[in-house]
This record gives structure tokens, sequence and C-alpha cells, in this order.
């Protein structure tokens, strides 16, 4: 990871708020022959005896399930919206661009679970994302019979967070002149390039 100490966040809750935001998480793992494999996933986060635990499911019988099983080490990357800097926004223009982003990297181990907490996750789940809490989708209103026979494609897992790096790349090193410019600049942009105005705004 890009590991510079002026990208960072000024407290250890402002990583976890950014993780709870960007839930649509990447799961890095290596199978058997060395070759990295990954998937994208929904996860819910919790913080469990002081441990920081992330939990999700995945369809079993895939390259990365397979992989997980024999290698449980894996590492989850929440991002969020990016956005290119134009050199030519600095007071110093004989600078190059960059790009402004924010990423969490989160290691640990992926523990496999049973059919209780397969259950209990995908109705957690469903509860924290469908907004309607009475849609005919919400797990507690599908039959027992339909989930028994889609439980049987999927498992669950926890993964405690073992190690947690970030990096907040959001014009920290420029000059308060250039910083307003990009904000200014990022403002007219694409709703990525907004919505990364606005991470500065929060940062500065």
């Amino acid at each position: 990871m890009y590991d510079i100490s002026y990208f960072k966040a000024k407290d250890h809750q402002e990583v976890i708020d950014f993780m709870q935001v960007n839930p649509f998480v990447t799961i890095c793992g290596v199978d058997a022959n060395g070759f990295p494999v990954a998937t994208q996933v929904p996860v819910l986060i919790k913080i469990i005896n002081d441990q920081l635990v992330i939990s999700g499911h995945v369809m079993r019988k895939q390259d990365h399930t397979i992989a997980f099983e024999m290698n449980k080490n894996v590492l989850v990357l929440f991002t969020g919206p990016s956005a290119f800097v134009s050199g030519s926004w600095y007071t110093d223009k004989t600078m190059g661009s960059t790009w402004n982003y924010q990423s969490v990297h989160a290691k640990g181990k992926l523990e496999i679970k049973d059919s209780a907490h397969l259950l209990s996750l995908l109705t957690a789940l469903t509860a924290h994302f469908e907004e309607d809490p009475n849609a005919s989708s919400q797990v507690k209103n599908l039959s027992a019979a339909y989930m028994e026979q889609n439980m049987k494609a999927i498992y669950s897992f926890d993964i405690v967070v073992e190690n947690l790096q970030h990096v907040f790349k959001l014009s920290q090193n420029r000059d308060d002149v250039s910083h307003e410019n990009i904000k200014a600049e990022l403002s007219k942009g694409t709703p990525a390039c907004k919505h990364m105005a606005a991470a500065m705004t929060r940062k500065k």
C-alpha cells in the first residue's frame, strides 16, 4: 500500500466510517498454485470484543472459494470514488498530475461458518441494505424451503482483522491555494469528482 504519513485519517473511527460507507469489497487470496484470486461481495462490519470483524457470504465451488478453503489468509479492499487531479490546477505549474482516492486494506483469516451463522448473516445483510423493513425480499418474509435450497450453494464467513492500513490521498500535501483550486475544479466534474471534492473539504 502507498504509505505516506500525511495521507492518513485523523483518527481510527474515520477509517471505520469509510469502511461502513463502502461495504462492497474485493476479497483477495492465493490458490494452490500461488496465483491470486479475488471476488467482490457486500459485507457487514462489526466490533466484537474489541476486534474488528468483517462478515459476508460467497458461492461454493468457485476458484476463489476453493482458494479460501485451502489458504485462509485474505486481503479485503475497501474503496470509494476517485478522481484525476490535473497538475495545471496547482500554483506550481512545473509539477505533474496525480490521482486522489481513498482505500482501506484489511488483512486477516477467513473462517467459514455454519448454517446458523449463514442464516443470521443473510437476515442481517438484507435488513441492513433493504430500505423497506416489510419488503417481500426480507429474509423473514421468504419461505423456509426457498432459503434452505439457496443456502446450499453458499457459505458465510467471518474475517477477524489482524492488520488495518489505509490511504486517504486528498491533496493534503498541496499549498492552500492549490488545495482550493483542486476542490473547485473537481466540483465541476463527474459525480465521482464531486464526491472527492467533498471529501477534501471534510479532510481539510
